[in-house]
């Protein structure tokens, strides 16, 4: 029995259910009839972040890391639309702590307290320049999600693992009841969400299934999670500890398509993953692929070209389609604000081209 009452989030996985979840393997799950995809731009808001995973190149230190300013940020988003791009994939570290005095020193001079301020901003210059806001920021409380909510179609945050690994530990260390309290928030403010699991940080088989169940219950409870992403840990400078092997690729990605309902698509990020060796596995979205700008998360990986994604989905023998951040099924006033509504609705070649994407 796994269980989980932190943050005010009280969730309960069987041992049954796990265990069952276990058994699943590639054969017992279905291909997907199609894939699908987002075109997006990255925007790297800040590099400052609370925490200092082991495995991760993304954050910078203190007196290293970087903020955009809004003239940056209005230049990359403009890049993206020029380019056909729909979403404004906002990234940046978790909330960052007091050691970052010039970052607030920064966001201070341009008239924010607080980093999440300072994202509806940017939401806005996204939204001006004709993108859908799809941001990331980390763990959040109900008062920082709510302050962005209503101008992103989408959020999204990596639950990454129920297990206390190595690779979370130090003084800063990043807490799972805290990452399942962001997404059980999300859920209470109808907000459409992406989430995964990160494979191969230390976590066993074992907390892998209670971590994909963990996303099922949330699901189950709030109806919120759109997909998953099954994503390996790759090596960089920050992490030696190697990737996950295929077969362990192919039992994860199997057994989050067994532990999920149909309508959760499953990510395989084709820049990290051995997608095409995991096409039989349940996948049916290979995430967001930018034609502007870096994976500044796996800087190393670079995004393959579009003709890349269609070769896979010809592998696959199946067709590949664009889609908007945000599923065709929360694209209604019961899962969007307003704001975002009246940018799909609009009258504008960028509304048009959302509205082309819908099913």
């Amino acid at each position: 029995m796994f269980g989980t009452e932190a943050y005010g989030v009280e969730l309960t996985i069987d041992a049954d259910e796990t265990e069952r979840l276990l058994s699943v393997e590639p054969a017992d799950v279905s291909s997907a009839p199609e894939l699908t995809f987002a075109k997006n731009v990255f925007i790297p808001l800040t590099t400052a972040c609370r925490y200092t995973c082991t495995y991760c190149t993304y954050y910078d230190p203190p007196g290293a890391a970087s903020l955009l300013s809004p003239d940056e940020i209005e230049e990359i988003c403009e890049r993206g639309a020029d380019a056909g791009c729909t979403e404004a994939l906002f990234t940046f570290g978790d909330d960052p702590d007091d050691r970052y005095t010039e970052i607030y020193e920064r966001l201070d001079e341009l008239g924010h307290d607080s980093i999440h301020s300072y994202l509806r901003q940017a939401c806005e210059i996204a939204l001006d320049c004709g993108l859908l806001p799809h941001s990331n920021p980390g763990d959040q409380t109900r008062e920082q999600m709510e302050l962005v909510a209503d101008l992103n179609a989408s959020m999204g945050v990596m639950l990454e693992t129920t297990a206390d690994v190595q690779a979370h530990g130090g003084p800063r260390s990043k807490s799972p009841a805290q990452r399942i309290a962001t997404i059980a928030t999300a859920g209470e403010l109808d907000m459409p969400f992406t989430t995964g699991i990160l494979v191969g940080i230390g976590e066993t088989a074992t907390d892998r299934a209670e971590s994909l169940l963990t996303i099922a219950a949330l699901h189950e409870r709030y109806g919120h999670v759109q997909e998953i992403i099954i994503q390996p840990v790759v090596s960089n400078e920050r992490w030696r500890g190697g990737s996950p092997d295929l077969e362990t690729m192919r039992k994860t990605t199997a057994m989050a398509r067994a532990a999920l309902p149909e309508e959760v698509s499953i990510q395989s990020p084709p820049n990290l993953a051995p997608v095409d060796e995991l096409l039989d596995c349940g996948i049916d979205d290979l995430g967001g692929v930018s034609p502007v700008t870096d994976d500044y998360i796996n800087p190393e990986y670079k995004w393959p070209a579009l003709r890349e994604l269609e070769r896979i989905a010809d592998t696959a023998g199946v067709p590949l389609s664009e889609r908007l951040p945000v599923y065709d099924r929360y694209v209604s006033s019961e899962w969007l604000s307003p704001r975002i509504e009246a940018a799909i609705d609009a009258d504008t070649e960028a509304g048009r081209r959302f509205r082309s994407l819908l099913g």
